[in-house]
């Protein structure tokens, strides 16, 4: 079962998606407003469950798509994952970095599925990013790894849009080239998490207009599901709600030659096993 966050107008409501449109349970559970508030219960499931064999409350067209968790207290992201990825760093060596390269986004930066994200007119530079995304159901301090798959709550993907020429304008910070409004997706959806299997070894693949430009599997990551947990954890209290973005493969349209920007029009897929694709048109800031 998927759950996701819309709105019909004005008004937030969170369900089930089935074929054909939503589920609405969120007016069942009045004392749950988001799916942040069902994941901080640990009732993930028993929602889910309560959505069998309903009818459909909201058709597809009806509805707009909204980022999985409307309010996260944090959301970091993981950057250089993958091997490929690392390699593309030219300091004269393609060993793996001891830990995590790390920063934070606002959630306005994220838009929701089937939304488009927007090309800022300050730069052209927009760039896409595939990623796995986790979602933390308890919280908790200094996590070790053989705990870590027991404070997941649910999976999904992003689309970490990045202004590249913004990522350069100070010396040492990435922070404003990854937090344009509406210029990053998060969704469509989450997926319950109930073990291991679902992220271990799973195909991650990016696509521009049909065009393969990402893939690449989890299996290969630098630092593994849990590890990314353990470290975050290490200097911050993980608390439900909190998303993490764990890395993009190797392929982005910086790195093509000449680089390729994502312009008005285009659109982006990102898809992966066991949790659906991610589809986000291209719009320009008016």
């Amino acid at each position: 079962m998927k759950l996701a966050s819309y709105s019909v107008g004005n008004d937030p409501f969170w369900g089930a998606v089935a074929e054909g449109g939503m589920v609405a349970l969120s007016p069942d559970f009045p004392g749950w407003p988001s799916l942040r508030e069902v994941i901080a219960a640990g009732a993930l499931r028993q929602v889910a469950a309560t959505a069998k064999g309903r009818p459909v409350t909201h058709a597809t067209g009806t509805f707009r798509w909204e980022i999985p968790i409307p309010a996260p207290e944090k959301i970091i992201c993981v950057g250089v994952n993958y091997p490929d990825r690392n390699a593309e760093y030219k300091d004269g060596t393609t060993t793996a970095p001891p830990n995590p390269s790390l920063f934070v986004r606002f959630a306005r930066s994220f838009v929701g599925h089937a939304e488009a994200l927007i090309r800022p007119r300050e730069s052209e530079q927009l760039d896409y990013e595939g990623e796995i995304v986790i979602v933390i159901g308890r919280e908790g301090r200094r996590i070790a790894q053989s705990d870590a798959w027991d404070h997941i709550a649910a999976i999904s993907l992003a689309n970490e849009g990045t202004v590249r020429d913004w990522v350069r304008h100070a010396k040492f910070n990435v922070t404003q080239g990854k937090n344009f409004d509406a210029s990053g997706a998060l969704g469509p959806w989450l997926v319950p998490f109930e073990n291991r299997s679902q992220l271990e070894d799973i195909a991650l693949e990016t696509r521009v207009n049909g065009e393969v430009r990402q893939v690449d599997r989890t299996a290969r990551m630098i630092f593994p599901f849990p590890k990314i947990v353990e470290y975050v954890s290490t200097f911050t209290t993980l608390v439900p709600g909190d998303v993490i973005l764990c890395g993009t493969p190797t392929g982005a349209g910086a790195r093509l030659a000449p680089p390729v920007w994502l312009k008005p029009g285009d659109v982006v897929e990102v898809s992966a096993e066991g949790i659906g694709t991610l589809i986000n048109s291209i719009g320009e800031d008016g």
